[in-house]
């Protein structure tokens, strides 16, 4: 397998967060707007989330939402790129170890209602919206897949991954079986999962150094 050359793509702040001048963004306010966007997509799902109860929950109005993201869509990614969030895979000196933990964040994070409600509906209309798709890939899934690429190449510096193992390939095949699970539903995203997908891809990948190390 070959390495991937590419590096993480370029950020994006997204352009609901940018202002060409006046007063500053209240962050109060988003965090409300947030807190208010993940309650309602836990309780009722995705499509019948409304700008207007959203600003009622918030404490706030349409109009300022309105100024603040383009489009309910637009709000949904943001609330979930802020709330769910893109943490960072650690670096522990432990290579499975650092893997399993970085995609545990990706299982714990739609495990619950919010995932099954919410990311099938709005993929979808990524699909239409190339705009909203450039926003969900900038703000979550690059920033997210960036620092777990970071986590394989200190593998492969480690001597724990082959030099040549492709990267991209290897990160396709970590996130894809919790999105798999999400998307369609046919079996839970359990607490074990992330170390079992890891097990498997490493069994596939680790250099015989690392093999010794971790024989059952």
């Amino acid at each position: 397998m070959r390495k991937s050359a590419t590096g993480s793509p370029p950020q994006s702040e997204g352009t609901e967060g940018r202002r060409s001048g006046g007063r500053p963004r209240d962050q109060r306010i988003d965090a409300a707007v947030h807190h208010a966007v993940m309650d309602i997509l836990n309780e009722k799902g995705y499509a019948k989330l409304t700008l207007e109860e959203v600003a009622a929950r918030a404490d706030t109005s349409k109009p300022a939402l309105r100024r603040r993201w383009r489009s309910r869509q637009h709000l949904v990614v943001d609330a979930l790129a802020t709330t769910v969030g893109t943490t960072p895979t650690p670096d522990t000196g432990c290579t499975h170890c650092d893997l399993i933990a970085g995609i545990s964040t990706l299982s714990q994070a739609f495990s619950g209602p919010v995932g099954r409600r919410a990311l099938p509906a709005l993929v979808a209309d990524l699909a239409d919206d190339q705009e909203l798709a450039s926003e969900f890939l900038d703000r979550y899934f690059h920033p997210r897949r960036a620092t777990t690429a970071q986590a394989l190449r200190r593998g492969i510096e480690r001597g724990d991954i082959r030099a040549d193992a492709d990267i991209d390939l290897l990160l396709d095949m970590l996130g894809s079986t919790t999105y798999y699970r999400l998307l369609f539903g046919h079996l839970p995203i359990t607490l074990e999962l992330a170390e079992d997908v890891v097990n498997v891809v490493l069994a596939g990948v680790a250099t015989d150094q690392w093999r010794r190390a971790h024989r059952p």
